[in-house]
């Protein structure tokens, strides 16, 4: 059987995500908002010292954590609308980039790292708005509020002015730095960062052959992250899953932790991820 050169195995799998990515945000755009409206839900019904139901809302955040913690944060890699027009936005700043032989614009490694922590407070002050019950009166100020309007084609923006001028300077942090939103503000982020994921497709690399002094797959990754060694369990809550540092190895040093064989990235492993996915968010609804 004739090998894949390791170009084009690469361009297979960012076609291959960009596909995935059109799909979900064509198909199931909204999981996103859905997933966090059952967060909020969960605490306004503590506040209010009420019983929380099993909502569909509910169902979806339940079903979503669930799936993060086996195979990480493939959702927000493969299948966050919100994550994949940041991709995007992205990627064609840096393409005119390229094309106008001009140096991108970002943002300094050191100001990324102290942004990381943001989502966390963002997190912390919705929970305790719905706690006390507060956060109905916000209303008009949340970005993906607005963003679901925009896909869903409901344009009437009268009452969500302060959001959309927050969702324009997200789309600014989109162009100058890659998953800005993921990376800084996202409150669901936030909370998957935080579940006890299972090791077993977390990846990992070879520390023992790696080339001195090289750091592509940190390089390449978009939040920044340094893999954990062989023989180690921990990684990042905040890895995307992208699969990014896989091809870019020039050593092929990296791959999962829990099956030795498995790299991550193979074209049918990604596809089972997919099918799961959609199998359990229509179980659950969406």
């Amino acid at each position: 059987m004739k090998k894949v050169k390791p170009m084009m195995k690469k361009k297979i799998n960012n076609y291959l995500r960009i596909t995935i990515q059109i799909l979900f945000f064509l198909l199931m755009p909204s999981v996103f908002t859905t997933a966090f409206s059952g967060a909020k839900y969960i605490f306004t019904q503590i506040g209010n010292e009420q019983a929380i139901a099993m909502t569909p809302f509910v169902t979806v955040l339940v079903v979503l954590c669930a799936y993060t913690i086996v195979f990480g944060r493939f959702f927000c890699g493969f299948a966050c609308a919100f994550g994949s027009v940041g991709d995007w936005i992205h990627e064609i700043y840096i393409f005119i980039c390229k094309k106008a032989k001009k140096k991108p614009v970002t943002i300094s490694e050191k100001i990324r790292k102290k942004l990381s922590y943001l989502k966390y407070i963002i997190l912390t002050a919705i929970v305790l708005a719905c706690f006390f019950g507060v956060y109905s009166k916000t209303k008009g100020w949340s970005p993906w509020d607005v963003f679901s309007m925009l896909i869903s084609g409901n344009i009437s923006f009268a009452a969500y002015v302060p959001a959309i001028i927050i969702l324009l300077l997200i789309i600014i942090g989109m162009v100058v730095c890659e998953r800005f939103f993921c990376r800084f503000l996202c409150p669901m982020g936030a909370v998957f960062s935080i579940l006890p994921m299972l090791p077993i497709f977390s990846f990992t690399r070879d520390r023992e052959n790696c080339i001195k002094g090289c750091r592509a797959c940190t390089n390449k990754c978009p939040a920044d992250i340094e893999l954990p060694k062989l023989g180690t369990d921990i990684q990042s809550g905040d890895c995307f899953m992208c699969q990014k540092c896989i091809n870019v190895c020039p050593k092929k040093n990296v791959r999962t932790l829990g099956i030795s064989k498995l790299r991550g990235d193979e074209v049918a492993f990604t596809l089972i991820k997919v099918i799961i996915l959609i199998i359990v968010m229509k179980i659950a609804g969406v």
